[in-house]
């Protein structure tokens, strides 16, 4: 059976989203003379990076700062931001694709060191670059069916290890152009952490509510996009082709069914690259005036990248605009949520 999921919340609100910027800022240009060596052996240009994915540079954790010491940041800030203290979170949920160990959760530390009670539930969820709007999904839900008052969702995300991997890799005197290209969207990841703080409509009001939307499965694309510890490996081209199908598709059929997203105030997208961002402005015929781009100077921050660029989004936006957060997961997914600000 193929169609949509639909979703709606009646009750929920976004009290509050903030992010942290890793302060290492690594240009693309840098990668390329960490790659100078495989650049000239396969006769690969420089600056394919900016040329193609249009990623200037991203940033890294400084030295002794690990990913869950940025959502830990974040989260706090999402939480004074919202005026919510700790005692009153009854829900936190991690969607970091990065982590150090398989278990316990990264959802552990950050629960202790944010001093959340002993009867917040904590656990990670993870699908790729969807996990903070799947995140923020459940969280609504558990908020509407009265288990909860307030939920906590974090992302941390930390691309240096992955990265240095990659130019061992790729600097090895075997490795092939094949390689490079399956291995070109690691180089367009980047470090950051953002947080997000739901709520009870009815509890805030002029609050920004969440309104609901649509997820979407294409399955059948799962070894598109396979990334461990070791290495992210990518089919650019069948990625980019299948999740333009599954997006073009999601959206049509959420038109017919009662959401009307073609006039939205703003588009907040996963940030992942140039050619990425202008097929989906042009197959849905969205107004590239309301697509915020943060991937030039951030990179792909994963399911980070999204929040991120919303907490930038945040500063100018006005109440009642209305914001549609779009996005695709490895594997393939994509979800669109609404929001009134």
């Amino acid at each position: 059976m193929s169609g949509n999921f639909n979703f709606h919340h009646t009750n929920t609100a976004l009290l509050s989203v903030k992010s942290v910027e890793a302060p290492v800022v690594v240009s693309s240009p840098e990668f390329d003379e960490r790659l100078s060596p495989s650049l000239k052996r396969l006769r690969l240009s420089k600056g394919l990076l900016e040329r193609v994915a249009g990623v200037s540079e991203r940033r890294w954790w400084a030295p002794g700062t690990t990913f869950e010491d940025g959502a830990i940041e974040a989260g706090a800030k999402a939480m004074a931001e919202a005026g919510v203290e700790p005692s009153q979170i009854g829900l936190l949920i991690n969607t970091s694709v990065t982590r150090r160990n398989l278990e316990p959760s990264v959802a552990v530390k950050i629960h202790h060191h944010l001093g959340l009670p002993s009867s917040a539930l904590n656990f990670d969820l993870a699908n790729a670059c969807l996990g903070f709007v799947n995140g923020i999904t459940m969280a609504s839900n558990m908020i509407e069916s009265g288990q909860i008052d307030y939920a906590l969702i974090v992302a941390g995300e930390d691309s240096q290890g992955v990265q240095e991997a990659t130019f061992g890799r790729l600097n090895r005197e075997d490795s092939t152009r094949q390689d490079y290209l399956r291995e070109f969207a690691t180089l367009t990841l980047g470090s950051g952490a953002a947080a997000a703080v739901i709520g009870r409509a009815a509890d805030h009001p002029g609050s920004h509510r969440i309104l609901g939307g649509v997820s979407r499965a294409g399955t059948e694309h799962h070894e598109l996009c396979v990334g461990s510890e070791g290495g992210m490996y990518t089919d650019t081209k069948g990625l980019l082709d299948g999740g333009l199908e599954l997006v073009v598709t999601a959206w049509h059929e959420a038109q017919g069914n009662g959401w009307d997203w073609q006039g939205m105030d703003r588009y907040v997208t996963h940030q992942v690259s140039n050619s990425y961002t202008n097929a989906i402005i042009k197959a849905v015929d969205l107004d590239r005036e309301r697509v915020p781009i943060t991937f030039p100077r951030w990179g792909n921050v994963g399911p980070a990248s999204l929040p991120m660029t919303l907490a930038q989004e945040s500063k100018t936006l006005a109440p009642g605009d209305r914001v549609l957060c779009m996005g695709v997961g490895s594997g393939l997914n994509t979800t669109m949520m609404e929001i009134a600000w």
